[in-house]
């Protein structure tokens, strides 16, 4: 399929940012579903906060299946749309000082995605968790599914019901949700909330949540099973409250305090979903595996629930060595390792 790239002009004083091989910030991937806007809203909060630049990125799919290409003049017709779509947005986003660019290509969307952030390798990608023309309730739609499984950098999706604040149309972050498992995957996300959480001036709440021990049963368990698995239980709250202490000393060596929560007897992933509501968050950054992460999957199983079934924005932080430089996400990976920090 042939590929077609036009830039839209921006504010005049924006720095260009459309380069290729030249962007390290943040793409807001648009389409015209309803949740757009909001999509353009994070994109732009994250990039405000991390003093990054903004590429707001839109893929006119190609006509119907087999054509290699739309009519040039009906190209051209959307090709003016979406233009018209962009070039006012970039401009209201530019009077936030953050530097915005716009970018059209056409194409199937979640190829477009990832042949455009291989390219321009961008700190993050922000998009819808269903595009437009999804019609269930939950569960991912099938761009933000493939760009999940064939991108290797940090993704944050915005769910169709986003509850996250936000004040005159401006998102506001005030309350992450960092859920933590005792791994170094999950760690490595500590830098960057920081950092994001002292530009907007949020809440940290820490988390863990206790998986139920399994017992490999063939019957009723005995009494002594029972006492056997709450024991383990009480030996693992312990071990996860010292260890929250001690990521709380390392997050108040940066200036920053934090709250910590620990929570048991349940399925951890239904937890964590149930504690975004109840702690009004208004934003989760997790990495993308844990401490069962498995190379050859995209995001493990925790991941995977909250990015489906989360009622707020999910980031899901991925390849650490990549992401070093620039806005700081997952910089000195090897400084956040907290167990041997402040062990």
């Amino acid at each position: 399929m042939q590929n077609s790239s036009v830039s839209v002009e921006s504010d005049p004083g924006a720095s260009p940012v459309n380069a290729p091989g030249g962007n390290r910030g943040v793409v807001a991937c648009l389409d015209r579903s309803r949740q757009w806007h909001r999509v353009a809203q994070h994109a732009l909060a994250i990039a405000k906060a991390m003093s990054i630049p903004v590429t707001l990125l839109q893929v006119l799919e190609a006509g119907p299946a087999g054509d290699s290409r739309a009519d040039p003049l009906e190209w051209e017709i959307r090709r003016r749309e979406a233009s018209g779509f962009l070039e006012p947005l970039a401009a209201i986003l530019c009077e936030g000082k953050s530097p915005v660019g716009s970018e059209i290509v056409e194409g199937h969307a979640a190829d477009q995605i990832c042949l455009w952030a291989a390219d321009r390798s961008p700190e993050l990608i922000v998009l819808g968790a269903r595009g437009e023309g999804w019609q269930k309730n939950d569960g991912l739609g099938n761009t933000a599914r493939s760009v999940l499984d064939r991108s290797a950098g940090s993704v944050l999706l915005v769910p169709a019901t986003d509850n996250s604040s936000a004040d005159e149309g401006v998102v506001r972050y005030k309350r992450l949700l960092i859920p933590l498992d005792g791994s170094s995957r999950a760690e490595s996300v500590l830098p960057f909330a920081i950092r994001l959480a002292e530009a907007v001036k949020a809440d940290l709440l820490i988390t863990y949540v206790i998986p139920v021990p399994e017992l490999i049963e063939s019957g009723p368990l005995e009494p002594d099973d029972i006492e056997l698995r709450e024991r383990v239980v009480r030996r693992n709250e312990r071990v996860a409250k010292e260890y929250l202490a001690r990521v709380c000393g390392y997050i108040a060596l940066k200036g920053i305090q934090a709250r910590t929560m620990v929570l048991r007897d349940g399925d951890v992933r239904s937890r964590l979903v149930r504690l975004v509501a109840d702690e009004n968050a208004d934003l989760v950054i997790l990495s993308a595996h844990g401490h069962s992460g498995r190379s050859d999957a995209p995001f493990g199983s925790v991941t995977a629930h909250l990015i489906a079934h989360s009622a707020v924005p999910v980031l899901i932080v991925r390849n650490p060595s990549g992401l070093a430089a620039g806005c700081g996400i997952n910089a000195n990976l090897a400084d956040a390792r907290i167990a041997g920090l402040c062990a």
